[in-house]
């Protein structure tokens, strides 16, 4: 099984605020789209309840602590373990956010598909973790400028994990 975190963080690291992004990104949710569509994506309650609904050809696996939340669109848990033991053995999994869920699943990652929005947004209130990028190698970057759909310089990065 690949681990692949995916993440559109800014400069300070920042995820969102108030459980919504800080920005908007057409390119961005197209490259998610494109990389996380027929594969499992795994994220914690809070992302997954600020979806606009449920992302079509994906399976949805949600971490909670809450014993009694259910969803019927989607495989609940209550920890890393259970997510992992819900999925196929033999692909790539997306962890998708937020925050916590990424911080428990770094260790463990193999890649981190990850979009640096070039621009700092002081009143987050998520964070991508901090990674020591000496670990891991860039094997992609593809940057874009801003332009009338996107209001920041942003780079698509693949790093995958130094063995």
């Amino acid at each position: 099984m690949t681990i692949t975190l995916i993440a559109a963080v800014a400069e300070n690291n920042a995820l969102g605020k108030d459980n919504k992004m800080l920005w908007h990104l057409p390119n961005d949710f197209k490259h998610f789209k494109s990389l996380t569509s027929h594969h499992y994506i795994i994220m914690g309650r809070k992302t997954f309840e600020s979806l606009p609904k449920t992302l079509p050809n994906r399976t949805h696996i949600v971490i909670t602590r809450n014993k009694d939340y259910t969803n019927p669109n989607c495989i609940v848990v209550n920890s890393v373990e259970e997510a992992l033991a819900a999925c196929p053995k033999n692909e790539e999994v997306f962890i998708i956010g937020g925050g916590e869920i990424y911080k428990l699943f770094l260790p463990l990652a193999d890649k981190i598909e990850l979009t640096q929005v070039q621009h700092s947004f002081p009143d987050a209130d998520a964070y991508f973790p901090t990674f020591n990028k000496e670990n891991w190698e860039v094997t992609r970057e593809e940057p874009h400028q801003a332009d009338n759909r996107h209001n920041y310089n942003y780079t698509f990065f693949t790093y995958t994990k130094k063995i």
